[in-house]
């Protein structure tokens, strides 16, 4: 089964945050190793442009969060938590954040893209062999051939990778596909596409 049809089913065709139903689409909520319903969310276009662009939140739209703030899916408690964290300024999204429970696996999950994260010690960035800072979803090329461990292949120089993920406990690692294998990359080996 593919995972929109699993997050469809899991969702019953509606946003899994605010229940509108129509121009729902996938959302890989950030870092994620693969691609896979438990590390996604059916949302509509409204919440996926306000998730992506900070800068176009609406903040009377994320009252919907009271509701799907317990959704017992960790993809949706990691976004209502990351959420309500951006918009604690107005008052009401505190008072839930002060409610909300999350495992611990599930908290570290949320905390991983530096959301929330009052320093920036405990932020892990990943940067390439530039410099340049990489996000989950970026596309990268290869700045050396890499031999690749039990797959007996060699990722060529020059090589895309695309949609690539972070690996949220070390910023010398992020993950992609090459020649149709799951691997892991060193960021000193890619530059930002």
């Amino acid at each position: 089964m593919s995972v929109e049809k699993e997050l469809l089913a899991r969702s019953q065709s509606k946003c899994e945050l605010c229940s509108v139903t129509n121009g729902l689409k996938v959302y890989e909520v950030p870092p994620t190793a693969e691609n896979t319903a438990e590390q996604s969310a059916l949302v509509c276009n409204t919440c996926l442009e306000q998730i992506e662009a900070p800068e176009k939140t609406d903040p009377n739209h994320w009252r919907c969060l009271n509701d799907s703030m317990w959704s017992q899916v960790p993809a949706i408690q990691v976004i209502a938590w990351r959420m309500l964290t951006r918009l604690q300024g107005e008052g009401w999204p505190s008072d839930l954040l002060d409610i909300l429970y999350l495992e611990e696996e599930t908290l570290a999950w949320a905390k991983a893209t530096g959301e929330g994260n009052d320093s920036t010690e405990d932020v892990i960035v990943h940067k390439d062999s530039n410099g340049t800072t990489l996000q989950a979803g970026d596309t990268v090329v290869l700045v050396k051939d890499l031999n690749v461990k039990g797959a007996n292949f060699t990722a060529k120089r020059g090589t895309s990778v695309r949609n690539i993920s972070l690996t949220y406990d070390n910023a010398e690692h992020i993950e992609g596909r090459v020649n149709g294998q799951h691997i892991v990359i060193l960021t000193k080996f890619v530059k930002k596409s």
